[in-house]
């Protein structure tokens, strides 16, 4: 009788020893952020953008009107910044910033908003608005964006997150199309 008793508790500590290390071995799942920089964001795109760890922080930087900011850090490190701006119908913010999305890895154009470039570590769109009744742009810029490790995917999900973000992000701030 003891025998038989013994054999299924053998196994049922068999199971969970393979089932907790399955569990252990995988990849940890991604953060699941709902809100940045006084905005809604999309939590499956942010996550995806952001690389594992045990504890996230989100904390307004040197947010003031027309200008949130926004930094996620991980485990004690800051690893992406979102940042919006209100400008001046006249600047020219893809052409300001040109060298540092080149600094930040072949930068190339996007199809968002009024103009967007996605580089392999940030990306920026430009809408023009109107904020308090004055005609002006609204931009917006993640960057120090290191995940997914692959680069073509990690430009794609760039990409869907400033298409997803842009009008939010305008819209938190009264920046009207």
């Amino acid at each position: 009788m003891r025998r038989i008793v013994s054999r299924p508790a053998c196994h049922a500590a068999l199971l969970t020893a393979l089932l907790v290390g399955a569990v252990g071995c995988g990849e940890p799942d991604a953060f699941k952020v709902s809100e940045a920089c006084g905005t809604k964001v999309d939590p499956d795109l942010i996550g995806q953008l952001l690389p594992s760890g045990k504890e996230l922080k989100t904390k307004d930087t040197f947010s003031e009107p027309k200008q949130p900011r926004c930094e996620f850090e991980i485990d004690g490190q800051e690893v992406v910044g979102l940042r919006g701006d209100v400008v001046e119908p006249f600047i020219k913010p893809l052409e300001v910033n040109e060298r540092t999305m080149r600094r930040l890895g072949n930068p190339k154009p996007a199809d968002v908003g009024d103009g967007a470039t996605i580089a392999d570590h940030a990306a920026m769109a430009v809408q023009a608005c109107t904020y308090k009744g004055e005609k002006s742009q609204y931009v917006l810029v993640i960057d120090g964006v290191e995940n997914p490790k692959d680069t073509a995917e990690r430009r794609r999900i760039l990409e869907e997150f400033l298409r997803s973000q842009l009008p939010v992000a305008m819209q938190a701030e009264g920046c009207r199309p």
